[in-house]
């Protein structure tokens, strides 16, 4: 089954939307933080943000989780669109919480469609390109996390602390504006098409997931992605406040947050390319150690701003795109019938991830101590995703039911 090249151009366009509607809500809270705590809106407290960031990324949690069957059963089409909408309404009302336990909630309910947003889009793009380009189906399709994040850095600039509320009504807005088009132009994946169509094809379940052919494939892209989006979210949530309590301004604190995803556009683009040629682990493992190599620098005052924004910018390159080559390699793995549930659990498990983070790193900022121990933190982190990465099997699934050694384009 085809699409035709229109609708296909109109695929790739909306799911990279709607990833970059996650990136820019997830900046919009990072960078909302600090004039939240500098003017004590609603009776904002340091543990007040974190709870709020949590319970946020729970929400996120959940939605990933709960995602995955639902979209191998019914499809991908209308859990997208239903998904942006959820989170679009309550982002909207956001800044309209008249006290922080409303303000969490809120963010929780946001969070429940935001979660379901990603693993659909990435489900519906690598089905959408052949299968030697699932990096890069990956890998190209969350560069919209990041320009999301960069979009909302620059908004979060222009606005100052004065009208931090925009960036919700922002978010919220472009969202509710991007569903009526996905209703009249997003087309259903093919290959879910062609699974329904197959009634004896084999059904794979979370059981199967942690039975003896995938369990070893399972647990270790669940603990790779857990550690990728800790480091992820834990950095995007308060890298403006770890960079205040190192002594550098906010209007620096707050531009590195932008250098640092534009390192992570950058970073995508790249790792995609380079790991179609080469394999998705070993160049996840490289990415995973330049990454820990750079958060210890960063946990070293760095006198010159050129360098500091370098060593910033290369660590978004890094760091980022390392957690999204494991979405790759997950959508290369599994079979079609399959590839719903695995990418949602491996985005839920990461997503366990992403609320540990910014909880542990709140609580470094809670005691006084982020930095340099926040750093140091999130190196140690990707050393666990290394790790994972190496003892990852060198082999994949196609769409078959044989195990193929995996090889690069040409090989």
């Amino acid at each position: 089954m085809t699409t035709s090249p229109r609708r296909s151009v109109w695929t790739a366009v909306l799911c990279w939307l709607t990833v970059l509607l996650e990136g820019y809500d997830l900046v919009a809270l990072g960078a909302t933080i600090p004039t939240l705590l500098k003017t004590h809106h609603l009776g904002f407290t340091a543990a007040g943000a974190t709870l709020v960031a949590t319970v946020s990324l729970i929400g996120v949690a959940v939605g990933a989780a709960c995602v995955g069957p639902i979209t191998d059963r019914f499809g991908r089409r209308g859990m997208l669109i239903g998904s942006v909408l959820l989170f679009s309404v309550f982002t909207l009302v956001t800044p309209l919480a008249p006290s922080v336990a409303v303000f969490a909630v809120l963010r929780f309910v946001a969070g429940l469609g935001l979660g379901a947003c990603m693993p659909v889009a990435l489900t519906t793009m690598s089905e959408h390109l052949p299968e030697h380009r699932r990096a890069s189906a990956s890998t190209v399709t969350m560069t919209g996390y990041h320009v999301g994040a960069v979009l909302t850095s620059v908004l979060a600039l222009s606005a100052g602390t004065d009208n931090w509320h925009l960036l919700f009504y922002g978010g919220g807005t472009v969202g509710l504006l991007v569903v009526p088009v996905m209703w009249w132009k997003l087309p259903e994946s093919a290959a879910f098409l062609a699974a329904k169509q197959e009634p004896a094809a084999e059904k794979i379940g979370l059981r199967d997931l942690l039975g003896a052919r995938y369990r070893r494939t399972s647990l270790l892209v669940w603990t790779g992605s857990f550690m990728g989006l800790l480091l992820v979210y834990g950095l995007n949530t308060w890298l403006p406040q770890l960079m205040r309590t190192a002594g550098y301004p906010i209007s620096t604190s707050v531009t590195l947050l932008l250098v640092l995803n534009a390192g992570g556009v950058l970073g995508l683009l790249v790792a995609g390319a380079v790991a179609d040629r080469f394999g998705i682990k070993p160049v996840a493992v490289l990415w995973f150690g330049a990454g820990a190599l750079l958060l210890a620098a960063l946990s070293m005052r760095i006198g010159s701003s050129l360098l500091l924004n370098l060593v910033v910018l290369l660590t978004g390159v890094f760091v980022f795109s390392a957690q999204v080559l494991i979405f790759g390699y997950v959508a290369k793995t599994f079979p079609a019938n399959a590839r719903g549930t695995a990418l949602g659990l491996t985005s839920a498990i990461g997503r366990l991830g992403s609320i540990l983070g910014p909880f542990v790193t709140g609580a470094l900022v809670t005691a006084g101590i982020a930095y340099p121990w926040g750093f140091w933190f999130f190196a140690a982190v990707a050393v666990l995703g290394l790790l994972a990465m190496l003892f990852v099997a060198g082999r994949v699934r196609t769409a078959g039911t044989a195990i193929v050694e995996e090889q690069p384009v040409g090989a």
